[in-house]
């Protein structure tokens, strides 16, 4: 049994806090917890940056996050592009054969759709748009192609979409013994499957945003729920796994917060604000 967060003892020493998106910091019907800006704000003030690590891409979380994007750091597409007070100081781009490969291998394989992840939009294909109000929340800039031959601009994430929720069962059966060796592959729940440069992941990301802050990965504080979590945490000094993750998480975490619909986030922030004796 992990121990609850309120145990850690060095809350003081934390400089960064990395807070997955999806069944982290957002409650289950896809709210941030209230008054999260103030607290972002209050984090800066305190010397503290905050930074939403997710494997949504950078104009989604600039979106979400307008208000308060100068005062913190957008780790995007599982550490394939990184934002410190919106300025982006780490990239790793796909090759454009290695993503047409890609392509064609989702394309014979039959169960998922494309979604071609560039820093700017995300590319899908025709014939996907039944499902373009929930791509929508994850890409707020989408473009539908007839044929990807014809896709322009950077891309740094290759993203497979699964609707019959079945994404966990295929990466281990199919996408991971695929593609593993080449890439960084990750499952994003139960309906994506991820796939980043090698060494590209949250991990990675969250060192690059520590070199750039000048400090430690044990002044890091992370948060997450799931696979494409665990890099990122086992990179932090202080690990955490959100109650309603899933069990096997716990192995890679140092202590429990709350779940995600108790904002288990906020009071993370708010444990940290205090230990640095300015609460909020």
């Amino acid at each position: 049994m992990l121990p609850r967060f309120e145990t850690d003892t060095d809350l003081a020493s934390v400089k960064l806090i990395a807070s997955d998106m999806d069944l982290t910091l957002l409650a289950d019907d896809g709210t941030m917890p209230p008054r999260m800006f103030e607290r972002i704000r209050a984090l800066e003030e305190a010397g503290v940056t905050f930074c939403a690590a997710s494997g949504r891409p950078s104009y989604t979380l600039k979106d979400m996050f307008r208000e308060v994007e100068p005062h913190m750091a957008l780790l995007s597409d599982n550490g394939a592009a990184v934002f410190n007070r919106a300025r982006l100081i780490s990239k790793s781009l796909i090759d454009t054969e290695a993503y047409r490969e890609l392509i064609e291998f989702t394309a014979r394989d039959g169960r998922g759709c494309p979604c071609v992840c560039g820093i700017e939009r995300c590319y899908l294909r025709h014939g996907d748009e039944r499902f373009d109000d929930y791509f929508g929340t994850f890409y707020t800039n989408r473009v539908y192609l007839d044929d990807f031959s014809s896709l322009e601009g950077d891309v740094n994430k290759y993203t497979v979409f699964f609707p019959d929720s079945d994404s966990e069962e295929i990466y281990r059966s199919t996408y991971g013994p695929a593609w593993g060796d080449r890439f960084s592959v990750t499952n994003a729940g139960k309906h994506w499957i991820d796939i980043m440069n090698p060494g590209v992941d949250k991990g990675s990301g969250l060192r690059a945003l520590c070199r750039e802050l000048g400090i430690g990965t044990d002044q890091a504080l992370a948060l997450g729920d799931t696979y494409n979590d665990i890099q990122m945490l086992e990179a932090a000094g202080h690990a955490y796994v959100v109650a309603n993750a899933e069990e096997h998480m716990h192995a890679h975490a140092t202590h429990l917060a709350p779940s995600n619909n108790d904002r288990g986030v906020a009071q993370v922030i708010d444990a940290v604000l205090a230990a640095a004796g300015r609460p909020l």
